[in-house]
């Protein structure tokens, strides 16, 4: 039987969780995530543990926060004056938006407060910070 390697198409199901057993993310009642080992498509670890897998193993993993989306970065979350966004927004706890970074490349934000005068915005990523443990099923080899 052959085994998952490098350069590989493979198709998996999956389920994410954190450490505390909350799950963020599922591949159930979904089609099977694709993606070929080593492309960069999913996270480094998650393609390396596929790697010598065949048809119809599964297996636990873990990855910690360094190997995952690294740290949460504090400089990240900043308070924005209402001032500053379009007259028509009206921000919400939980509402992502989309700014340009000084590099000029976009950047994702996730409103955290909504006060008078100004609202608070995370650039990191939702899951920055955390070890995250996968529960993998390799579907198939192509």
């Amino acid at each position: 039987m052959s085994k998952a390697k490098s350069g590989d198409t493979v198709r998996v199901h999956y389920t994410g969780k954190l450490q505390d057993g909350t799950q963020f993310d599922s591949s159930a009642g979904r089609d099977p995530l694709e993606f070929s080992i080593g492309a960069g498509q999913v996270l480094p670890a998650f393609s390396s543990a596929v790697e010598g897998m065949a048809v119809g193993d599964s297996k636990s993993i873990t990855i910690e926060a360094a190997d995952a989306y690294g740290r949460r970065h504090e400089q990240l979350i900043q308070d924005v004056p209402r001032e500053q966004l379009p007259e028509d927004m009206q921000p919400a706890v939980g509402m992502q938006l989309q700014a340009q970074g000084q590099d000029g490349q976009p950047v994702h934000l996730v409103v955290t407060a909504v006060e008078d005068e100004t609202i608070t915005v995370d650039g990191n990523h939702p899951l920055a910070g955390k070890t995250l443990k996968f529960d993998i099923e390799l579907v198939d080899i192509s």
